[in-house]
């Protein structure tokens, strides 16, 4: 209950804050979303899957298609058709009756089997009138489509989280900048009222040469965080997909904003992953049915339209018509099918089991994420209290100093300890705000619409 109440506590602290704290983070999270090209190569693929299920839904619809045959032979089996051996005597009797050359003798016919300058134009339209693969195919492209939405859905959180973290990490940077320049500026304040001290005949020059070495390294602590932040603003850049020079916006109110306790119902049950697996296992099983279905018939009807003759010949005779109908039924197969239906149903157990290791292992993460912003808000309370002790330590040795209590070395170790303590609460703080980040990521937390 404890450890509820905290997380609750933060998580209304760090990710519900005003609206001019939330909105720059969420613009930034929305230009993400837009222009990040991984995201953009995901929707690609759901807009190829979308296309897929539309020629499945197609397939229902007649096909038409135009065909033209052109063939030419000589020679091959014939057959001979002795005509004129058979109407040659009648011909001559009846010229010799009719006393005329009206009948003249005609010649015996040789036919060949092969045609010569013969040509088959048609337009077929055929039609399933009963595939069940047709109405399976359908199912299985309808969940290959969701399946690939979730896919976006669960890199938009994680893009949601990795822009969140860069940003974190941005700011962390550029705070410990704003550090370092700070424990500068008391280094070389601290090397001037030594420089007076000196020439009133009350100081060392050993301390102006010391607050000479202190200015070096923190010029060089400086160049340091100013290269890290420069890392920082090229990752971040990178994720939103923009100029690696772009400037970011620096968040004044990141951690000065309350607001109300969030409602927090939500677990790892929420993550779309889940959703991605069941989708799996539903498009396994529609596998199973498809490969049992196998010895269902398969019913297609035809009409052709076309004209057929010899020596390009169109005409009333040449014209014709061609109705019907096929039937596929498969028998036997070498128990193919059998066994293809067994693989398919070991793939339905497979899924399955992908999905309780999935719940298992997204349990544990919701788990150590949850321990991970207990730990982060221990260490960011206790980082708190240090910078506090830090400062009040700094200054009463540095008004110690002043009065001749104090050394000047004292001086350099709390001013050193203050800035650790700086350091230490800069690096917890955001530490908090990754470890809320990644449990807002666990607990699919962050609306997406």
């Amino acid at each position: 209950m404890r450890t509820a109440l905290i997380i609750l506590s933060f998580l209304a602290l760090f990710l519900l804050p005003e609206k001019s704290r939330a909105q720059k983070v969420d613009d930034y999270i929305q230009v993400g979303l837009k222009n990040n090209l991984v995201l953009a190569e995901k929707n690609l693929s759901l807009d190829k899957a979308l296309n897929g299920l539309k020629m499945a839904k197609n397939m229902y619809l007649p096909t038409i298609g135009f065909d033209f045959t052109y063939t030419h032979a000589d020679g091959g089996r014939s057959i001979d058709l002795p005509v004129g051996d058979m109407l040659n005597p009648v011909y001559n009797t009846l010229n010799q009756i009719t006393q005329s050359n009206a009948f003249p003798n005609i010649a015996n016919e040789q036919i060949t089997f092969l045609p010569k300058h013969y040509y088959d134009a048609k337009i077929r339209t055929s039609m399933p009138l009963f595939n069940a693969d047709i109405k399976n195919n359908k199912a299985i492209k309808e969940q290959v489509v969701t399946l690939g939405q979730k896919e976006i859905e669960i890199y938009k959180r994680e893009l949601v989280k990795d822009i969140k973290e860069g940003y974190y990490t941005y700011m962390s940077a550029a705070d410990a900048v704003a550090i370092h320049e700070s424990g500068l500026q008391l280094a070389r304040e601290s090397k001037r009222v030594n420089e007076k001290l000196l020439d009133a005949g009350k100081g060392l020059p050993a301390y102006v040469i010391r607050a000479d070495a202190e200015i070096a390294q923190g010029e060089a602590k400086i160049v340091e965080a100013k290269q890290q932040q420069q890392n920082a603003k090229l990752y971040f850049n990178s994720l939103l997909n923009r100029d690696p020079q772009d400037a970011i916006e620096l968040d004044s109110t990141l951690l000065s904003n309350k607001t109300t306790v969030p409602d927090l119902n939500s677990t790892f049950a929420e993550r779309e992953e889940l959703d991605a697996l069941e989708t799996n296992i539903h498009i396994q099983e529609l596998l199973v049915k498809m490969d049992k279905q196998v010895f269902l018939p398969k019913l297609n009807a035809f009409v052709d339209l076309g004209s057929q003759a010899e020596q390009m010949r169109v005409n009333s005779q040449s014209q014709y018509y061609l109705v019907g109908a096929q039937l596929s039924i498969p028998i036997f197969a070498g128990n193919r099918n059998k066994l293809k239906i067994q693989e398919s149903e070991i793939s339905v157990a497979e899924a399955r089991n992908k999905l309780d290791q999935a719940k298992q292992q997204l349990q544990l993460a919701v788990q150590v994420a949850s321990n991970d912003v207990i730990a982060a808000h221990r260490n960011y309370e206790s980082s708190k209290i240090q910078v506090n002790a830090a400062a009040t330590y700094q200054r009463l040795i540095q008004r110690g100093f002043n009065e001749g209590v104090n050394t000047y070395i004292e001086t350099i170790d709390a001013r050193n300890q203050y800035t650790s303590a700086r350091l230490a609460n800069n690096i917890s703080t955001y530490r908090l705000l990754v470890a809320l980040a990644k449990l807002e990521r666990e607990s699919a937390a962050y609306p997406l619409d």
